[in-house]
């Protein structure tokens, strides 16, 4: 009895997860659009601001891909096959790999970006 209740409460919060990283890339696809088109016709903006527009957008990606990795796990917590095990292996293997990249392509955006600031004063 505890078993498939396990797996039914497993199985459901996998989905609640993969359903908030969702939400997580539509909200901030939505903010990244209205941000970049106000931006896109400002003629004294030097790219400063299309530049923070995407770190905000990299890191709301970010975040996704750890939602969707946690849903994964979630997802074969419970019994899982020797194939189950691999395909996790791999996905988590390449969504990690994804986010080290992302996450160090923003902190060196910010750098910069600090580094710009300190030279304006």
């Amino acid at each position: 009895m505890k078993k498939p209740l396990a797996e039914l409460i497993t199985k459901h919060l996998s989905s609640t997860v993969e359903i908030l990283a969702a939400v997580v890339i539509a909200i901030s696809l939505l903010k990244f659009f209205v941000l970049y088109f106000r931006n896109v016709f400002k003629l004294d903006d030097n790219g400063s601001a299309n530049q923070k527009i995407r770190i905000q957008f990299g890191s709301s990606l970010a975040l996704t891909l750890e939602l969707l990795l946690a849903a994964d796990i979630l997802a074969t917590a419970i019994a899982p096959s020797w194939d189950d095990i691999g395909k996790l292996a791999a996905i988590a293997t390449l969504r990690t790999a994804l986010n080290y990249f992302l996450e160090r392509e923003l902190k060196n955006n910010e750098a910069i970006e600090r580094r710009k600031g300190e030279n304006l004063i």
